[in-house]
């Protein structure tokens, strides 16, 4: 997955170094869901994915950007969003997506969790950080 920055949509960013600026995060991926149409259950969907995902990214990334844009590819609409840190990286992918498999003391569904959560996926990482990017197309 591209960052979609074919895109006519002006990309919105979120610097995260508190749990505060993921609240900001998750507030302004609601706005954009919103504005790309999604129903409200699509909404909640993305919102939580990204709280997930912003959580992660402070916790285990030390914080990072967030970026934000409504997107559009063909005749649909949605909400790309890409969480990018400069942490230590994953040392495990495949162990990292499998539910309830946590390298801290939550439920391990964060990663496994979002993935289920959005239409599209990509992580990418490596010892200079980590990059998630995940699209919610309109029904």
């Amino acid at each position: 997955m591209n960052d979609r920055g074919a895109d006519s949509a002006p990309t919105e960013t979120v610097t995260v170094v508190r749990n505060a600026d993921v609240v900001a995060a998750r507030q302004l991926v609601r706005t954009m869901a919103q504005q790309a149409g999604l129903s409200l259950v699509h909404q909640t969907k993305l919102v939580t994915a990204a709280s997930e995902l912003g959580r992660n990214m402070l916790l285990y990334g030390h914080g990072g950007v967030i970026r934000v844009r409504v997107t559009a590819q063909d005749s649909r609409t949605g909400v790309w969003v890409e969480f990018r840190d400069e942490g230590p990286g994953i040392e495990n992918v495949e162990l990292a997506l499998t539910d309830g498999w946590t390298s801290g003391g939550g439920m391990g569904l964060g990663l496994s969790g979002a993935r289920r959560l959005v239409d599209e996926f990509d992580l990418e990482t490596g010892p200079r950080g980590t990059t998630v990017s995940v699209v919610k197309w309109n029904r």
